[in-house]
C-alpha cells in the first residue's frame, strides 16, 4: 500500500478523515449546532479573559490561573473547530500531512495544559489555605510567572518531541478513523517494520507524568480538607475557591482517561458518530463549563459580571 496520498499537482501528502463518513446526512444541523457552540466557547472564554484583564482588583494568581485556563480553551478548541465545520461543508475530508501533526500537537497540548494549569491552581489553593502566612511571601509575580510558564511550556516541550518521534515513521495506511487527527490515531497506521520503540517510551513518560499531576492534586486537597475541617473560615474559602477547581479536575480526569481508554482499547463496533463524540468530549464539555464554574463560583467574578449586566440594564 502506499504509504500516503500523493497530491499530482501539488505533490502534497494527504490523510483522510473518515469519521465523517456516517455524518453526512446530516451536514446543516450538525454544521448550525456546532458553529452556534463554538461561538458559545469564544464568548464565555473572551469574555472572562477580557473581565480579568481589565479589573486590576482581579489581578491575583487564582484568576490569572483561571484566565490562563480560558486562553488555553480558546488554543484548543481554535485547533479543531474551524477545520471541523470547514469539513461538514466540503465533499472531501482531506487533511495534509503536516496539518495532521499540527492538529494532533495542539490536541494533545492542550489536554496537557489544562492538567498542568489545574496543578498549579491546587497548589495556589494549598498555599493560600494551608499556608495563608507563607502565601503572598511566595506567590510572588516572579513565581506566579513561572508557575504559568511551567504549566504552558511543560506539555508543549513533551508533545513535540512525541510528534516529532511520529513524524518520522513510515506510515502505511491514509485512513484516520475519526473527524480529527490525535497522535495515537496517526501512530496506529505505521508499518510493521517500523521502529516504534521511542514512541511507546515517549508515550509512557507522559502518562507517568501525567499520574504525577493527579497525585499531585490529590495531595493538596488531602491537605486543604483537613485544614478546613479544623476552621470554618477555611470551610467558606473552600466553597468559594476549590468547589469550582475540583469540579474541572474531576471532569478533565474523567474526560481524559475515558478519551485514552477508548483510543487505546475501546471496541470499533459501535456507530460511528458516537465513536466521535468521545473522541471529542474534552474538546466539547471543558471548554464550556470551567468559563461557567468560575464565572458563577468565584465571588469577585460573579459580583463583576452581575454589576456589569446591572449597569448595562440601566
Amino acid at each position: 500500500m502506499c504509504p500516503l496520498i500523493m497530491d499530482n499537482q501539488s505533490n502534497e501528502r494527504s490523510f483522510i478523515l473518515s469519521g465523517f463518513n456516517e455524518i453526512m446526512n446530516f451536514t446543516v444541523p450538525l454544521f448550525s449546532v456546532t458553529l452556534l457552540y463554538y461561538c458559545v466557547i469564544l464568548f464565555f472564554n473572551i469574555s472572562l479573559v477580557l473581565l480579568i484583564v481589565f479589573d486590576e482588583s482581579l489581578h491575583e494568581p487564582m484568576y490569572i490561573f483561571v484566565s490562563s485556563l480560558c486562553i488555553n480553551a480558546l488554543y484548543g478548541t481554535t485547533g479543531f473547530y474551524p477545520k471541523f465545520l470547514s469539513d461538514l461543508l466540503s465533499s472531501s475530508h482531506r487533511i495534509s500531512y503536516e496539518g495532521c501533526l499540527l492538529q494532533a500537537f495542539i490536541m494533545y497540548s492542550f489536554a496537557c495544559c489544562d492538567l498542568s494549569i489545574l496543578t498549579v491552581m491546587a497548589f495556589d489553593r494549598y498555599l493560600a489555605i494551608c499556608r495563608p502566612l507563607h502565601y503572598h511571601s511566595f506567590m510572588t509575580k516572579r513565581r506566579l510567572s513561572q508557575l504559568v510558564c511551567f504549566s504552558w511550556l511543560t506539555p508543549f516541550c513533551l508533545f513535540s518531541i512525541n510528534v516529532l518521534l511520529t513524524a518520522r515513521l513510515k506510515l502505511c495506511g491514509i485512513n484516520i478513523q475519526r473527524a480529527l487527527c490525535l497522535n495515537w490515531l496517526i501512530f496506529k497506521l505505521a508499518c510493521p517494520e517500523a521502529d516504534t520503540f521511542p514512541n511507546n517510551i515517549s508515550a509512557y513518560v507522559i502518562i507517568v507524568i501525567c499520574y504525577f499531576h493527579w497525585l499531585f492534586i490529590i495531595w493538596t486537597y488531602i491537605y486543604i480538607i483537613k485544614t478546613c475541617v479544623r476552621s470554618r473560615e477555611d470551610r467558606v474559602m473552600f466553597m468559594q475557591t476549590c468547589v469550582a477547581h475540583l469540579t474541572s479536575v474531576i471532569i478533565n480526569v474523567t474526560v481524559m482517561a475515558v478519551d485514552v481508554m477508548y483510543l487505546r482499547f475501546g471496541s470499533r463496533d459501535l456507530p460511528q458518530s458516537l465513536q466521535n463524540f468521545i473522541t471529542l468530549e474534552f474538546l466539547i464539555i471543558p471548554p464550556v463549563m470551567n468559563p461557567l464554574m468560575y464565572g458563577f463560583k468565584l465571588t469577585k467574578i460573579r459580583n463583576r459580571i452581575l454589576s456589569f449586566i446591572y449597569l448595562k440594564g440601566k
